[in-house]
């Protein structure tokens, strides 16, 4: 057995640990709340029965969401809740969290609505939801006009990232969580493919967890940890979902460095080295989806939940990543431009 990892989220008196480690499902017992008499399980189609952990001496019911955005949704969260109030969940009880990003975007999102707030565990079981979706409490679900549009800001107890579940993920739930972990690199400007799989995996969750500690609620640097989600979400939304999370975000980190070198922000050295991450660190290399529009995409851009009243991105400078608002069109469709001129010659 690796040796476990345990990165606390602090918060204060809501701070929690994220356990990182192999085989350790069976310390998740151990996050609940002393309180908890019943335990409401979100889990999702085609998540191992095995991942399931086990609560000696508490009453468990198990609620299966379904596979897909479509199920990522109000409609979602109001079956779940009424199923937790058919199954007697008090507030003192605690819903557990076992899955990718969806499952825990959706079981944070229930255990928030539900009773107005009710305690809520994870267990990310891919590599998406252990660097990113179950780790600092941002929770939502879709609707028609955008990608997590509607949610809440509801902290877990506790996460668990057993590193043993990735050996089952699919290919593409793999590149999900490694475009992802590409941002990082730009983030915090470290070489982080410098250091073994498992701590890099650890690394990622310490860097968003201080980012969260400085920035709960995303007022300033929490928007960092988006940095190429603003057309990914766009992509995503005009593609109907048909491509895979963390190819959007790797195209969208990619695209980002163009519009920060159109706007003279960053060098071609700079765009080389998002390249040589994405491409050569993860091998994320893939063309844009087909029968995409510039102008969709753009407007699907100005719904991203940090456009308050312009076209607002996460930009690469010289000082590192900042929160950049007014962007203009002619700005986006130029390195719109330079983006596939580039990706037709990879």
């Amino acid at each position: 057995m690796s040796e476990m990892n345990e990165v606390t989220i602090n918060l204060g008196d809501r701070s929690y640990p994220v356990l990182v480690g192999r085989d350790i499902l069976h310390k998740t017992a151990s996050l609940l709340p002393s309180s908890a008499r019943r335990v409401a399980v979100v889990t999702q189609e085609g998540i191992p029965a095995q991942y399931i952990p086990e609560f000696p001496g508490l009453s468990v019911s198990v609620h299966t969401i379904g596979v897909g955005e479509d199920h990522k949704s109000l409609t979602t969260i109001a079956s779940l809740c009424s199923q937790f109030a058919q199954h007697g969940l008090t507030r003192s009880d605690v819903v557990v969290g076992v899955g990718g990003g969806m499952v825990t975007d959706v079981a944070g999102f229930a255990a928030a609505s539900y009773h107005r707030g009710i305690p809520v565990v994870h267990v990310a079981t891919s590599l998406l939801a252990m660097i990113d979706a179950a780790v600092g409490g941002k929770t939502g679900v879709n609707i028609p006009e955008g990608k997590n549009l509607v949610g809440a800001f509801w902290q877990p107890s506790g996460v668990v990232c057993d590193l043993s579940t990735l050996d089952s993920l699919s290919d593409r739930e793999t590149r999900c969580g490694l475009g992802e972990m590409a941002k990082y690199h730009f983030i915090v400007r470290e070489n982080l493919n410098e250091i073994e799989f498992d701590q890099r995996v650890a690394r990622c969750i310490q860097i968003k967890g201080d980012i969260v500690a400085a920035d709960e609620r995303e007022g300033g640097i929490r928007a960092f940890l988006n940095y190429g989600h603003t057309l990914a979400h766009a992509l995503e939304i005009d593609t109907n979902f048909s491509i895979a999370h963390g190819e959007a975000v790797a195209l969208g980190v990619l695209y980002a460095a163009h519009v920060a070198q159109q706007m003279n922000r960053i060098s071609e050295d700079r765009v080389n080295q998002h390249y040589q991450v994405v491409h050569d660190v993860y091998g994320l290399r893939r063309q844009l989806p087909e029968g995409l529009f510039i102008q969709s995409l753009i407007a699907a851009m100005g719904r991203d939940k940090k456009a308050v009243d312009s076209l607002t991105f996460v930009l690469d400078s010289v000082d590192g990543l900042e929160v950049v608002p007014g962007i203009t069109e002619s700005v986006l469709k130029g390195a719109y431009k330079d983006f596939e001129s580039r990706l037709a010659t990879v």
